[in-house]
């Protein structure tokens, strides 16, 4: 059966009722011949309204209706359903300001202080070192951002900026890399570079197949460090090969455990080997109510009552992993600064080896990692 006769399939399969789907196909030679029939697809065949290759994972996502689920295709391996998927902020709590204020002291939220990120900054800042950030977007407007963005990618709609229309993206970016000590805050690495990878809506919410676009942008743009605060409950063959290739050249990805408060599981993507997972503390270093928490967490890290960056200049006061991730993805970038070379299983070995023990979880068997230290972990690496 010809990969034509494939594309003919695709186009009848779709609908009014289709639902999202995500095909993988059998090897990479019989995905590269799709991509040239696709390529060579005509108006009178109108496959690309319908079709978007997604080459890091040798697939494609496109509606199906019901009962094409069970397309049969030589060249098709496997389909999955493309599932919603949701930014980690369901437990956030909103104290919006207009003005940050202006001691110095205070430009300095309390969850970069915690992690002692001041005192590793007269060693470095994390200059040069790239963030890619899967979220909503970000606040190109926004003065403690200037400087600290660059080129990103819109995945709802190329044609525009990854303007952030929902305020998450934004958050996420100002605990990493604000820079704005005199009249705004500072982030962890607040000499590094975030790349906004807008893939989740004004709702918060993404399909996996964009999450997947967004990681292929991020390893073919080269980036150090992948950012992906959000969550969902259902394994994705999809996300995790993508997290797969993301972690063979290099990149090291940080997740979200999720807010349920639970003990035995976390969501995915943070439940895959090759993802550092994160949970969240609070100020007095205790792990905070809503935090999953337990072996599944490699790390944890300040995320109740978080001050960053928002819309319209703007800040916002958020507790959930997602403020936790962010913390994470900072110190890297202090770490990656020192030493450029780290791989992404040296990196969650050493964060894990310096992190501070958080009470509750000593006694517990099988716990990797406490808090993280900015401080320990530079140390550690100049040893």
């Amino acid at each position: 059966m010809s990969e034509s006769a494939l594309l003919r399939m695709l186009h009848d399969a779709a609908g009014a009722s289709s639902k999202r789907h995500i095909i993988h196909f059998r090897n990479k030679a019989a995905y590269s011949r799709f991509l040239t029939a696709f390529e060579k697809a005509n108006e009178l065949f109108p496959v690309k309204s319908v079709i978007q290759p997604i080459k890091i994972i040798h697939a494609i996502s496109c509606s199906l209706k019901a009962g094409s689920f069970s397309l049969r295709h030589p060249s098709i391996r496997h389909i999955e359903e493309d599932i919603a998927i949701r930014v980690h902020s369901s437990h956030a709590r909103y104290m919006q300001s207009s003005v940050a204020p202006r001691q110095s002291d205070s430009a300095i939220p309390w969850g970069v202080r915690q992690i002692r990120s001041p005192e590793a900054w007269k060693e470095t800042r994390g200059s040069r070192i790239r963030i890619g950030v899967i979220d909503t977007g970000i606040d190109y407007s926004h003065p403690d951002l200037r400087g600290r963005i660059s080129r990103g990618i819109n995945l709802l709609n190329r044609a525009l900026l990854p303007a952030d229309d929902n305020g998450h993206g934004t958050h996420i970016s100002g605990t990493i890399a604000a820079s704005n000590p005199e009249s705004g805050i500072v982030g962890v690495a607040p000499y590094a570079i975030i790349h906004p990878v807008k893939a989740f809506d004004h709702n918060g919410t993404a399909y996996v197949s964009d999450i997947v676009l967004g990681i292929d942008w991020c390893v073919r743009n080269r980036m150090h460090i992948i950012n992906m605060s959000f969550g969902m409950k259902n394994r994705s063959k999809s996300l995790q090969d993508a997290v797969r290739s993301a972690n063979r050249m290099g990149i090291a990805v940080v997740a979200s455990s999720g807010n349920e408060g639970k003990v035995s599981s976390i969501d995915y993507p943070a439940r895959f080997s090759q993802v550092i997972s994160v949970g969240a503390t609070t100020s007095h270093k205790k792990i905070a109510p809503f935090s999953n928490r337990g072996r599944s967490i490699d790390l944890y890290a300040p995320g109740d009552k978080i001050k960053s960056t928002w819309l319209n200049h703007k800040y916002m006061e958020l507790s959930g992993t997602s403020m936790a991730t962010s913390h994470v993805s900072g110190v890297i970038a202090l770490m990656l600064a020192i030493k450029p070379g780290l791989s992404p299983a040296e990196i969650k070995s050493m964060l894990q080896k310096t992190s501070n023990p958080i009470a509750g979880l000593k006694s517990r068997s099988g716990v990797k990692g406490g808090e993280i230290d900015a401080v320990r972990v530079l140390k550690h690496i100049d040893s």
